[in-house]
């Protein structure tokens, strides 16, 4: 069968793509070939690389043939569903709060009232994405909706969703970003995705445009020697050297000298992949005692020292690697202390908060 294609045109192609390949490489999940235990957990292929970089970031990678086969027993729990978007994500958060935890299929549904599921499985329960072809699981569902006060959501979700006011939603965009920062797009972004949205916009606070710059710049930070042309337009074109990084101080700032244009620039920069080595924090350990249900960020408090809270009560959010948890109350009673502040990061079972029954 003759292509009509030219293997020499097609060598310029390959040399490319190969470049291509190389460029996105911080990307790269580590999984090179297929695996034949998919017919056992039935993980998306999709998804599969996504969840191993997730359990990679919450402290799980030992775990993941563990997880792998929670995927399957989570799957089943919830139903035995299709496993597409957004359903597969309520199979894999729920799969790695198993592993987490500790948890099985028994241990789940005994304990449903009390734990702190990921928001996906809470919103899945209560049917925020429909009605899975086989029905809800049963008792699982009553016992999770009912512990929190959860009316379900009856029929097609969207056929309840309210109006949007888009052009109130753009004026509070604009008073806060400004006019000329706020198009009808970002309008968009953020009707759909509100906290990402605003993430996005204190992340260009801080950092800038940095759309402008080339991607395998901005993937692959330049080290020191590294010397790069950047182009702007409109004759605005810059030669920018990175001269030294300078030694982390106790702030945990260090100086970054360029060279740009010639001229030298002095910038203090944060090095995040600096953590000093601070006290490690309480575990959480009798009654009263609140603790984080897997490693991630402290995203919202609900109470304060002095507050009255029943036992599953949501006193706190945690965030962690796209799935946002709940954290309840595990007592009745009075917050006597409070441990961390909203943007900490913790591990699995640090001590958030104690109640005093």
């Amino acid at each position: 069968l003759d292509t009509g294609i030219s293997l020499d045109d097609l060598g310029p192609l390959n040399t490319y793509w190969e470049n291509v390949r190389q460029m996105y490489g911080p990307f790269e999940s580590g999984q090179l070939s297929g695996s034949s235990d998919v017919y056992q957990h039935e993980i998306p292929g999709g998804q599969y690389t996504n969840l191993l970089y997730q359990s990679r970031q919450l402290g799980l990678t030992e775990k993941w043939p563990e997880i792998k086969k929670k995927y399957a027993e989570a799957n089943m729990i919830l139903g035995d569903i299709p496993k597409v978007t957004p359903s597969s994500k309520v199979v894999g958060d729920l799969a790695q709060f198993m592993v987490a935890q500790d948890l099985d299929a028994i241990s789940v549904l005994e304990q449903a009232d009390t734990l702190a599921f990921p928001d996906s499985v809470i919103n899945y329960l209560r049917g925020s994405i429909g009605i899975p072809p086989g029905g809800f699981p049963e008792p699982l569902r009553t016992k999770v909706l009912e512990s929190r006060g959860l009316e379900p959501v009856e029929g097609r979700p969207g056929a309840s969703l309210k109006e949007y006011d888009f052009i109130a939603a753009e004026s509070k965009l604009q008073s806060t970003y400004g006019d000329s920062m706020i198009d009808a797009k970002d309008v968009l972004s953020h009707a759909l995705y509100p906290q990402v949205f605003i993430d996005w916009k204190e992340f260009e606070k801080v950092y800038g445009e940095v759309g402008d710059l080339p991607t395998h710049l901005f993937l692959n930070p330049m080290k020191e020697g590294d010397e790069i042309e950047l182009d702007q337009g409109s004759g605005r074109s810059f030669l920018i050297k990175l001269l030294s990084l300078g030694q982390v101080k106790e702030d945990g700032t260090r100086v970054v000298v360029f060279e740009v244009n010639g001229e030298r620039w002095f910038m203090p920069v944060t090095d995040n992949s600096q953590q000093s080595e601070g006290a490690k924090r309480e575990k959480a350990s009798g009654p009263g005692s609140v603790g984080s249900p897997m490693p991630g960020v402290i995203v919202k408090m609900n109470v304060k020292v002095g507050d009255e809270v029943k036992e599953g009560e949501a006193v706190a959010s945690l965030s962690a690697m796209k799935m946002e948890s709940n954290i309840p109350a595990t007592a009745t009673g009075k917050i006597t202390r409070i441990l961390v502040n909203i943007g900490d990061k913790v591990e699995g079972d640090d001590l958030i908060m104690e109640i005093e029954e």
